[in-house]
């Protein structure tokens, strides 16, 4: 195992190509989630701050190169920064497995690259986009031109916290816009680094700037408000997304959110196990179940419940729980004291609700240096109840309800029966049954025999309470860009 760097970071703010103090000085401790080692001290944005950051974008959009520069060296910049990430890929997994507590390989060979993809994909992506062209005859001749909307207020969670922002990014500055990410308050490490590496690619100072701090009556709340701020992207709790658009509304800020999710994960009596157990292993277990689009509800069809609870059981007791930095380790902590309390505060209430406990529930028996991390085993319950809290509220942690079904029908029942709807999961092999089943979950997304998988020009959002829009593709560039239409007189 690598050693890692264990002295105290300053992250400051990186406003209009420099790196900043906090106007006020004002500054914030944050902790590995795996020790309680505080690993940095971090500068929080004042209203100052994030007027400065506000207004810096807004004069790279206005007055500077940016936004008229030829497509091709815009893009060509873009890809430039996707680059270095790639070559700093190994430092950017230190600092997102230390910042997040998730293992450093998933980091290493996943996330750092899907983040320099997530560049590469919608920079290529803008350069091959054509627009309409719309005859009237022989009198006039409409065409479309899609120009970039202007300041674009980027507001990332902390579960991937560098992915998630270059996959806001790519498509924000592929159209020409200008850029004030605010990550989470307490996973800064890898997303302040994206000013250096925008620098270093040549992107000209004000374009991106990256601001720390917290929500309400704070830096997002000062961001989410501002009036240089045209549009707004957020990806995180459906709480907060609630009170982005609230404070948007006076200014009519275009906002996309990606909110929270419960997704129904449903094995029909003839899917393959063989399969249908490592992944659904991984789609309630990996970074933690800290993952959105996390298979947290498993419904099961009552005629393999028993086989499938016993081998998922062995699935998950063989999951290494440990140190995020050490290469095999499968899963890490939670990513704070304040999360760790509101995801075993479950386990009481799944107690109080009669659920049934097949696996974990407790702190895992691990190394000394350890002992003050923010460690649950992975949790497994049992419960017949589809409307149980366990079965209904977002726990966002390795804790996953089991519930069994007997039809088709009431399989779709209890999988609808939520006011989320970001995605689902379905293991058939039967192939009618697999559309029937994907038709008429009311979900975004429907993976049939897999999770996970995301081709970047496909649409991705959520249905009901876990989301507003799609990002993907055209549209993303859709929701950064203004469509302007032409119209010439021929005669």
């Amino acid at each position: 195992m690598q050693e890692v760097q264990t002295d105290i970071k300053e992250v400051k703010l990186y406003i209009d190509g420099e790196y900043i103090q906090s106007s006020t000085n004002s500054t914030y401790e944050v902790k590995n989630p795996a020790t309680q080692q505080v690993i940095a001290r971090v500068h929080e944005a004042s209203y100052e701050d994030v007027d400065a950051a506000c207004r810096a974008a807004r004069r790279a959009f206005e007055d500077g190169p940016w936004r008229t520069m030829p497509l091709a060296e815009r893009c060509a910049k873009i890809r430039r920064m996707g680059e270095i990430i790639l070559e700093r890929k190994e430092e950017l997994a230190r600092l997102e497995a230390m910042d997040v507590g998730k293992p450093y390989p998933v980091a290493l060979e996943k996330e750092i690259p899907r983040a320099a993809h997530n560049l590469t994909f919608f920079a290529d992506f803008m350069e091959k986009q054509g627009g309409e062209v719309y005859p009237m005859g022989d009198e006039y001749l409409n065409y479309t031109r899609y120009e970039p909307v202007g300041v674009a207020g980027l507001i990332t969670p902390w579960n991937l916290p560098f992915m998630l922002t270059t996959w806001k990014l790519g498509p924000c500055l592929a159209a020409g816009n200008t850029a004030v990410i605010k990550p989470a308050e307490i996973t800064p490490l890898t997303v302040s680094l994206l000013g250096e590496i925008a620098k270093e690619a040549g992107i000209p100072d004000g374009v991106v700037n990256v601001i720390q701090g917290f929500g309400s009556n704070s830096t997002g709340e000062y961001l989410t408000t501002h009036p240089e701020v045209d549009l707004i992207s957020f990806t995180g709790e459906t709480t907060t997304g609630k009170a982005i658009m609230k404070n948007g509304a006076d200014t009519l800020k275009r906002v996309a959110f990606e909110l929270g999710g419960k997704a129904a994960n449903i094995v029909f009596e003839d899917a393959n196990l063989d399969k249908t157990i490592p992944v659904s292993i991984q789609a309630a277990f990996l970074n933690s179940g800290q993952v959105c689009l996390a298979g947290s509800r498993i419904l099961v069809q009552r005629s393999i419940m028993d086989e499938f609870v016993e081998r998922f059981k062995k699935a998950a007791s063989e999951l290494k729980v440990g140190d995020p930095q050490d290469r095999t380790t499968n899963m890490g902590p939670v990513v704070s004291e304040e999360h760790y309390n509101k995801v075993t505060s479950y386990l009481e209430i799944a107690k109080q609700e009669n659920a049934t406990l097949v696996y974990g529930g407790k702190r895992p028996v691990l190394p000394s240096h350890l002992e003050n991390g923010y460690y649950l085993e992975p949790t497994i319950y049992i419960q017949e109840n589809p409307n149980a809290r366990i079965c209904q509220e977002e726990i966002f942690g390795p804790v996953v309800t089991i519930i069994p079904f007997e039809t088709e029908e009431e399989a779709l029942e209890i999988a609808n029966n939520t006011d989320y709807g970001l995605n689902g999961v379905v293991w058939t092999d039967n192939l009618q049954r697999a559309h029937r089943i994907s038709h008429h979950v009311r979900a975004g997304t429907i993976w049939v025999n897999c999770w996970f998988i995301r081709d970047l020009r496909a649409p991705f959002g959520g249905f009901k309470k876990s989301g507003i829009g799609r990002e993907g593709g055209h549209h993303s560039l859709e929701f950064f860009t203004e469509a302007k239409n032409i119209c010439i007189a021929l005669k």
